[in-house]
């Protein structure tokens, strides 16, 4: 008879809902002394439960974090969600938040939107090297005020796939996912980085590419037990990670993620 043999599990952020007041209302009850709204709440539930199901890599926030990132960047008119001057940052409210995070879980990693899922346009620098540099050297100024707190890394989710970002920013602590990535996207997300987040529907595709990457670790995301026996028939156990990004029912979603993260050997 095989033996069923568990897979590391990885989030990658999640998007809590909205509560409704009760819990709102009981969640800040629970919280007293410290800030607590609705998107405190959000990005609290995000990683509870994560590791209240069992994750062995949670990972708090998601692109409900837009706003605060947003928020963190002087030289950006929000209104009109444009820049209108030089970048700088502003870390206090990144670094609560780190805090917030690392009082759940020590190391827990944070997700953010990336640069190109803030939702914002250039209108100061004008030139498109001189943008990305500005944008990005605003991002590593937050993750690393965010590290500095206790914060293991982040994974920065992007809406569409923008090569200049990946290769600027992506790293060992800095992983780049896109939830719903085009073909064209598999080659810079793996090009730049050792370690690859794969829809099951891009696996034949992303491993036709390996030969021409290094790939470390392999993170399939919500696979059934066909998708995993694919990815082991190319390479070993160890560099295989189940992973989850979760969008609704936060609570069954990543329980059951953890129940279905083994192979038979």
């Amino acid at each position: 008879m095989p033996k069923m043999v568990p897979l590391p599990t990885r989030a990658l952020g999640a998007e809590p809902g909205i509560p409704d007041r009760d819990a709102l209302a009981a969640w800040i009850a629970d919280h007293r002394g410290m800030a607590a709204d609705l998107f405190a709440y959000r990005l609290d539930v995000s990683l509870v439960q994560e590791i209240s199901a069992g994750i062995t890599s949670p990972c708090g926030g998601g692109l409900f974090c837009r706003d605060r990132v947003r928020e963190s960047l002087a030289g950006l008119n929000t209104a009109r969600d444009t820049v209108t001057g030089d970048l700088h940052t502003d870390t206090e409210f990144l670094v609560q938040d780190a805090r917030s995070l690392t009082a759940q879980k020590k190391e827990a990693w944070c997700a953010l939107p990336a640069p190109c899922s803030l939702g914002i346009t250039d209108r100061y620098y004008g030139d498109d090297d001189e943008w990305h540099d500005a944008i990005t050297a605003a991002y590593r100024t937050l993750m690393r005020a965010m590290r500095d707190e206790g914060i293991g890394g982040h994974v920065l989710i992007c809406d569409r796939v923008d090569e200049q970002e990946i290769s600027r920013l992506a790293g060992k602590k800095v992983l780049f996912f896109a939830p719903a990535p085009k073909e064209k996207d598999l080659i810079p997300l793996l090009e730049y980085q050792r370690q690859a987040a794969v829809s099951p529907k891009m696996l034949d595709k992303a491993l036709d590419l390996a030969n021409e990457y290094e790939v470390h670790r392999w993170i399939v995301m919500d696979p059934d037990e066909e998708d995993v026996r694919l990815l082991l028939s190319h390479v070993d156990p160890d560099q295989v990670i189940v992973g989850g990004y979760c969008t609704a029912e936060c609570d069954a979603y990543w329980s059951h993620l953890v129940e279905h993260a083994v192979y038979s050997k």
